[in-house]
């Protein structure tokens, strides 16, 4: 029975992976800042006694370890951490009043998924060097990291260091048995990416894009780009020379600048 403590559990990615994981029999760890959001969603999962819930801003790093604590004493361990939650925003430089928004998005994507991880890599250590070496550290990052988007300056960054970072924390842990693994969502249909006033190419449906990435978590793949078509766009979008890819996306359409959106 694994133990997995998930992140922006509330909608979107996150309240998929919780309803795909609760199906194969986990105990689950939940955490979103809206609390009715969360109780909503257990009461649709299978065995909703055995799951937990955390109301909280995950830039709040000391509740987010208490949560941690809270909950390997309750699970007995723990097996699978997902750093899901996220914020997509719209962010312009010339604006002075979007560097506080910027520093939130940061706060958010990058600073916290760190947050998320750090309560439990001595724990995985130990339980792998006893010989359970199926631990795993899940980041989600995003196709809008491998190249930067216009009026994206903010989510692009931050994705960008979270898959650098998870690179950095998987060779770190390479010989510990302590897996870590990147995902990297392209267009999924949720409510962060509804508000896209643009064409998203391969649109996914969540729950699909749920169960690809379970499978990608569980096989203890590095680095996994769902669908796989944006996978092959990503790849051919890292290639380009930087004058080419000026000159295609400084005709894109810009993301829209909006308060932001936070599981």
């Amino acid at each position: 029975m694994k133990r997995i403590f998930i992140t922006g559990a509330s909608s979107g990615i996150g309240a998929a992976l919780a309803r795909r994981y609760a199906e194969h029999g986990a105990i689950l760890g939940l955490v979103a800042r809206r609390r009715q959001a969360l109780e909503d969603l257990v009461t649709t999962l299978p065995n909703p006694d055995r799951h937990r819930i955390y109301p909280l801003d995950v830039t709040d790093h000391g509740s987010l370890a208490d949560a941690a604590a809270v909950f390997i004493a309750a699970a007995g361990g723990i097996d699978i951490v997902i750093a899901n939650a996220g914020i997509s925003v719209g962010t312009l430089t010339e604006h002075p009043e979007d560097l506080a928004v910027f520093g939130r998005v940061v706060a958010t994507n990058v600073i916290a998924t760190a947050a998320t991880f750090t309560p439990f890599v001595a724990l995985m250590k130990a339980q792998a060097q006893a010989g359970n070496h199926d631990c795993r550290l899940v980041g989600i990052g995003s196709v809008a990291g491998i190249r930067g988007l216009p009026g994206g300056g903010a989510y692009s960054a931050s994705k960008a260091a979270v898959i650098r970072y998870c690179e950095s924390l998987r060779v770190e842990l390479k010989s510990s048995g302590v897996r870590v693994v990147t995902i990297i969502p392209g267009y999924i249909d949720t409510p962060m990416t509804q508000g896209n006033a643009y064409r998203m190419p391969f649109l996914m449906p969540v729950d699909r894009f749920a169960a690809r990435a379970v499978a990608a978590i569980d096989a203890g793949t590095g680095y996994k780009v769902i669908p796989w078509q944006m996978g092959i766009v990503a790849r051919v979008l890292g290639m380009l020379p930087d004058a080419v890819y000026d000159f295609a996306f400084s005709r894109a359409p810009h993301k829209a600048r909006h308060a932001p959106d936070q599981s």
